[in-house]
């Protein structure tokens, strides 16, 4: 198996080992295990960029899914090591941020690609609202991530 690279530069990146329960009835990772994973890799890393679920309650802000599009290459399989890497990427509005998913085998083949838009909420409402601060400072895409983009192939 040849060794593919990441898509974009400087990923943050997430090991995950397939379970019995991520295995459908086709033998393989099931299509909603994927989306978990991206979750559980968003979460990781927005607590890397200071953001962790207790700072996003106490602020009464919360980044929630409006748009996911991925795009499947090959299916993940039990006893797979899986490792998913993100980005961040520009938005398309004034309230949202993008993310950027990579899934493969460990060191090996692209299983997946995603793109999945967010926007700022606020927890109490559930209604759009401002960024606080320590969103604006935290979700902010790399400068190499936005440069890179317009090379990048579509899902």
């Amino acid at each position: 198996m040849n060794a593919e690279s990441w898509d974009l530069p400087g990923p943050h990146v997430v090991s995950f080992g397939v379970a019995d329960a991520d295995i459908d009835e086709y033998q393989h990772v099931n299509n909603a295990v994927y989306m978990t994973w991206f979750d559980r890799c968003a979460w990781d890393h927005s607590a890397q960029l200071g953001l962790p679920i207790g700072a996003c309650l106490a602020l009464d802000r919360g980044m929630a899914v409006v748009r996911s599009v991925i795009a499947y290459r090959r299916p993940a399989l039990r006893g797979d090591r899986i490792e998913v890497a993100t980005w961040l990427v520009p938005g398309t509005g004034p309230l949202r941020i993008g993310r950027r998913f990579q899934v493969r085998r460990a060191g090996g083949a692209t299983l997946a690609r995603a793109g999945i838009e967010y926007a700022c909420i606020a927890l109490t409402s559930g209604r759009p609202a401002r960024w606080p601060d320590a969103f604006v400072r935290g979700y902010v895409p790399a400068p190499s991530v936005v440069a890179a983009l317009p090379g990048l192939a579509p899902l």
